[in-house]
């Protein structure tokens, strides 16, 4: 009819990435009422049988519990979380346990697999949203909002959204297209160390071959092994160590010699030709840290999770992390265009969009560089601290005051792993806090040490002296 206004166009989203942290954005941004493609390089992941020597196993906290129950995508899968309340360390055949938490808190077990069927389900489910696999980005056009993929077939795609979300892991193409756009600062690091996943199964009665609710670490200063539980009653068990250690390992007779010699306890619970087939089969994987900023491009686009932090696998918030990154996003998309449902939020301006993206990536990336950080300082902590005997007076000092002060004191890795404080806030608090126990440990070693002195002068001084002090006193 004419001089009719047309209604506003539906808002449109297209994130690159099929993974964990792809398929969380794509239930929070359909839930505004936006129309989400999801475009996949790979296949559909629920179509294999699994997904052998790669980060079988992710360690679920409440960040990633309070992401997930915020989106109402929790239902379903908490019910397979097995929780793990502390470290059981393997040292000269010896078990030790270490708890996480001073009030029974736990991290859980989870399967990735079954984690990014849960989301990709949810979000099939969801009538505007859509899932194409065998995708795989070409370029981008940001100020035109186009992309470009190139099909299984070899033909070109052309898509086009108001809002493309990089969510295509460490290696990100879409950041690839950001750094020609942008004034962005990146690095990323490899650590001298790689991994290799191997396999414990039940025993023969079918149940677990160890305590599953402890994640076990056998630490062996510059390297170490990890085992997480697993659903099936087995154990996904991770080697870490220098590549040139792995280099040296050519035969099966190497390997057994290594492990007889460094993780005897586990070759009976693994089994020699289970061991054998799986460190010769699976990858050995890398380990890349990666940080960048800013994460996104005007109110065109924006990264998240591994694409924009990736992170070393030592405290398990790899996937915490990049869930949370979906949960602060939509905490300041509320904030600028207000909650789901509303018309504001349906439809939002450019405008709008472009000032909550740009909030994000300055709250954000402090957050998200402290977690590598302390990435990277765990793995010195679980090869080789949890062995030494001022690491657990520490521990057990600063769990003493937790105890008399929960909300005061509170350790770094309940902070981390326990609750929602914004990482760089975390870090900065143990930094501080470190300088306390420092300055109290030497002044106590100060205290200790002259009073030693003076003791050791009291008692030379009594020795020799007071016997010829008395004498005199007696003759007076």
């Amino acid at each position: 009819m004419a001089g009719q206004q047309q209604p506003p166009k539906e808002y449109t989203v297209a994130i690159v990435g099929g993974g964990l942290v792809g398929a969380l954005n794509a239930v929070y941004f359909a839930q505004r009422g936006w129309n989400v493609t999801v475009y996949e390089l790979r296949e559909d992941i629920r179509t294999l049988k699994q997904l052998g020597g790669r980060s079988i196993n992710l360690a679920l906290s409440k960040r990633g519990i309070s992401a997930l129950e915020a989106a109402g995508a929790g239902s379903g899968l908490f019910e397979t979380l097995i929780p793990m309340k502390g470290r059981m360390i393997h040292v000269g055949g010896k078990l030790q346990a270490q708890n996480y938490g001073y009030f029974n808190e736990a991290i859980n077990s989870v399967d990735r697999k079954l984690v990014n069927e849960h989301l990709l389900n949810k979000i099939q489910n969801m009538s505007n949203v859509a899932i194409k696999f065998h995708h795989e980005l070409l370029s981008i056009d940001f100020e035109k909002k186009i992309i470009n993929f190139k099909k299984s077939d070899g033909t070109v795609y052309k898509a086009s959204a108001d809002l493309i979300v990089g969510a295509d892991g460490a290696y990100s193409r879409v950041r690839r297209e950001l750094l020609r756009v942008t004034r962005m600062n990146f690095s990323q690091e490899y650590i001298e160390h790689g991994y290799v996943e191997l396999n414990m199964p039940p025993t023969e009665k079918g149940e677990y071959a160890m305590d599953p609710n402890h994640l076990h670490i056998w630490p062996r200063q510059t390297f170490m092994m990890i085992a997480l539980p697993n659903i099936d009653k087995s154990f996904t068990v991770t080697l870490f160590m220098p590549w040139k250690k792995f280099d040296a390992i050519k035969t099966r007779e190497d390997l057994f010699a290594f492990f007889d010699e460094k993780f005897g306890d586990s070759v009976p619970l693994i089994g020699k030709e289970l061991l054998v087939k799986d460190y010769f089969k699976n990858p050995k994987g890398a380990l890349i840290s990666v940080k960048c900023k800013p994460y996104h491009f005007k109110s065109s686009c924006v990264i998240l999770g591994d694409a924009a932090h990736a992170m070393v696998p030592f405290y398990g918030q790899g996937m915490n992390c990049g869930f949370e990154d979906c949960l602060v996003l939509d905490e300041i998309l509320t904030k600028y265009i207000g909650k789901p449902g509303t018309a504001t939020s349906k439809r939002p301006s450019s405008e709008l969009i472009g000032k909550a993206l740009e909030e994000y990536s300055l709250k954000r990336n402090p957050d998200a560089e402290a977690m590598c950080d302390l990435a990277m300082y765990n793995y010195i902590e679980m090869r080789s601290s949890v062995t030494k005997l001022s690491y657990k007076l520490k521990k057990s000092f600063e769990g003493f005051l937790h105890r008399l002060f929960p909300e005061m004191i509170i350790p770094l890795y309940t902070m981390v792993s326990f609750s929602r404080i914004p990482y760089s806030k975390a870090l900065s608090i143990h930094r501080e806090r470190t300088k306390s126990y420092d300055f109290v440990g030497k002044l106590v070693g100060y205290t200790f040490a002259a009073s030693a002195v003076g003791l050791g002068a009291f008692v030379a001084l009594k020795n020799s002296g007071f016997k010829y002090l008395h004498s005199i006193a007696c003759n007076k």
